[in-house]
């Protein structure tokens, strides 16, 4: 049988790697690409990791804030950069690799657009999922930026009565809520790690974390070494010491259509949507008009405020004001704000209205350039429930709805808004609920009491409070 030149070299080149060993340097070299191992610089869906661990807030006996107590050690954390901050970001990277080299159980998770431009800088496969998915995975929320930057975090959890703890670095213009600066983010992040873990003091052995703790092992006699923290190498804070939490409250907010029915649900989910863009109609089975006194449904919750305001529109706003079904005044202005007492030093702020401490519970009604130099801002109790109605001598016009700068829509005559405070206060395990929960950083003298030094300072530092003229 005659063979083709093909056959033959095809015959020639089996006979040459019959006759490799397989230590041959050349076989490796052949068969080098054809590695099983996984690319680890790679992007996963946030469904494959565990269920959230809700950390307990307990009461300290020296100070107003809460205690963070953790369960067992956070696993999911997800870190929000500032958006269009190439710095910030690099920031995240260095972040993220130091508590995946320190803590290698947690599970670093990203924003989609975020982890895209980061993953392939990191030698470990992150995470990612939409905000709809993330209630249930995220364990704590790392944020790097302004007060932009924790709204946006807040905003992914507007829809849920429960927020995952916020600690903040400050690299933002402002930084108003930020608590910490980015180059203490390793003892930040041990400090809200281990708070609640008791294991002993007498692990510590970092520089900065023993300055932030002063009980010795005699005066810590209860603490012992958790299970759940065994593998987590040297320092800690002991069982008296602990993350400070602020639960910042927020705003119940639903809007209604002309006959009374809430169409939270058709809101515009981003600030990207067009002011002027008209609502889609509510489908007939979901049209059912909410009783008065009726607990509100598919509440959005807001951190700093709900804005009324005329936009574009030549014309003021004309907005009827009721408050716990009383009219109160018809707002004759470019519009108005109902904020909280977080958002008193943001838009309100500009607008003239008052600065409330943090933990006031309270809400603030704030008019926006309005025509009566007589309409003064006014500070109303938590649980008051504040109706805005478009009067019909709007002539037609639609108006904006801004919810902490994001969602908007246009209403129209008859439609309003109902706006109440979420409550913050005990849940039936004996812990807090509601409120965004944000890690307050320890004041620098190491004083167990000061609950305002970030605020006071905020006020004097950033904001100038009362600041005298003519001094540089």
């Amino acid at each position: 049988m005659l063979h083709s030149p093909l056959s033959a070299r095809l015959g020639l080149l089996h006979r040459r790697l019959l006759t490799l060993s397989p230590s041959s340097p050349s076989l490796l070299t052949c068969t080098r690409g054809f590695s099983a191992t996984t690319r680890r610089s790679e992007i996963l869906d946030v469904s494959a990791l565990p269920r959230r661990i809700r950390p307990k807030y307990r009461e300290r006996p020296t100070s107003s804030l809460l205690s963070l107590q953790w369960p067992e050690p956070p696993r999911n954390v997800l870190i929000i950069p500032k958006f269009h901050a190439p710095q910030v970001t690099l920031s995240a990277v260095s972040f993220a690799k130091h508590v995946r080299q320190e803590y290698p159980t947690v599970n670093i998770i990203f924003e989609r657009r975020v982890a895209a431009q980061v993953h392939e800088s990191l030698s470990f496969p992150v995470y990612a999922g939409d905000a709809s998915s993330l209630h249930e995975k995220i364990d704590l929320v790392a944020t790097l930026g302004g007060d932009g930057t924790i709204l946006r975090a807040a905003s992914l959890f507007s829809l849920r009565s429960s927020v995952p703890p916020i600690l903040s670095f400050s690299m933002g213009s402002l930084g108003f809520l930020g608590e910490w600066k980015f180059d203490e983010y390793k003892r930040a992040w041990r400090q809200v790690y281990m708070s609640g873990s008791r294991v002993a003091v007498t692990d510590l052995q970092d520089p900065h974390t023993q300055a932030a703790v002063n009980t010795s092992p005699e005066e810590d006699e209860d603490s012992h070494l958790s299970h759940a923290w065994s593998h987590v190498r040297g320092k800690s804070l002991g069982l008296t010491r602990s993350s400070k939490i602020l639960l910042r409250h927020r705003l119940k907010v639903g809007v209604y259509d002309a006959d009374g029915v809430n169409i939270n649900n058709q809101l515009m989910p981003t600030s990207t949507a067009e002011p002027q863009q008209l609502l889609p109609p509510t489908p007939p089975a979901l049209r059912t008009p909410d009783k008065p006194g009726e607990p509100m449904r598919n509440a959005f919750h807001a951190i700093n405020e709900l804005v009324i305001h005329r936009g574009p529109n030549p014309h003021l706003a004309i907005i009827d004001v009721y408050i716990n079904g009383r009219f109160l005044t018809e707002a004759v202005a470019d519009g108005i704000l109902v904020s909280t007492p977080t958002g008193s030093t943001a838009y309100s702020l500009s607008a003239g209205g008052s600065i409330m401490h943090p933990l006031v519970k309270t809400l603030l009604i704030t008019p926006i350039c309005a025509r009566s130099l007589s309409f003064r801002p006014l500070g109303l109790p938590l649980d008051s429930k504040v109706v805005l109605k478009l009067s019909d001598k709007n002539r037609g016009r639609e108006l904006e709805v801004s919810i902490d700068g994001k969602r908007k829509s246009g209403v129209t005559i008859g439609m309003e808004i109902r706006v109440e405070g979420e409550m913050v206060g005990r849940t039936p395990d004996g812990s807090w609920g509601g409120g965004v929960p944000c890690v307050i950083r320890s004041p620098t003298n190491g004083s167990s009491t000061e609950d305002d030094d970030g605020w006071v300072g905020g006020l004097n530092g950033l904001l100038k409070f009362n600041y005298p003229f003519g001094e540089a």
